[in-house]
């Protein structure tokens, strides 16, 4: 006659797996949008996109020069950005310069259109990249920058470099 028992057994601990680092990959950034302007707030967006789209945006082919964020309707778009046609598609190819559905939370759609209400203020694309393969835009908003603060960036960036050269060369020599 064999017994019915019920073991008490701790369950044996899974293996970890190694906590994975995300692989951001570059596609364009906007270098004259943070130049332009005295960027505030950034945040990260998905990209609604076809399949021509994500081809040309792995081949490389993307501009975000003149691009900007526009809210219309409670939703954020993407426009004026450069995707090149695919260079092996079809009919099925897309326009190049669409407006682009970005994919965000309500209450930061929300917060965006709060903003851009306020004078002076604008949304623009900073850089496009892949984040574990899919397709997200980095934008920021930001007040555009008058041209003596312009001018002003580039004095101490340039300062700035001429003293990292000077401490360099001190250390050598």
């Amino acid at each position: 006659m064999a017994k019915n028992r019920m073991f008490n057994v701790a369950p044996t601990p899974s293996k970890k797996v190694p906590d994975r680092v995300p692989v951001k990959t570059l596609i364009a950034s906007n270098k004259r949008a943070r130049h332009d302007y005295a960027i505030d707030d950034v945040l990260e967006a998905g990209v609604v996109l076809t399949g021509t789209e994500v081809k040309a945006l792995r081949a490389g082919r993307a501009s975000l020069i003149d691009a900007y964020v526009a809210v219309d309707r409670g939703e954020a778009w993407l426009e004026a950005a450069h995707i090149a046609e695919y260079a092996q598609g079809t009919w099925t190819n897309h326009a190049p310069r669409r407006k682009r559905k970005l994919l965000l939370h309500r209450f930061e759609i929300d917060r965006l259109d709060q903003r851009i209400r306020e004078k002076g203020y604008t949304i623009v694309p900073l850089s496009l990249y892949f984040l574990d393969g899919r397709v997200k835009v980095e934008i920021g908003v930001g007040r555009g920058k008058k041209e003596w603060d312009k001018r002003q960036a580039l004095r101490e960036r340039q300062d700035n470099l001429e003293a990292q050269r000077s401490m360099r060369y001190r250390e050598l020599g």
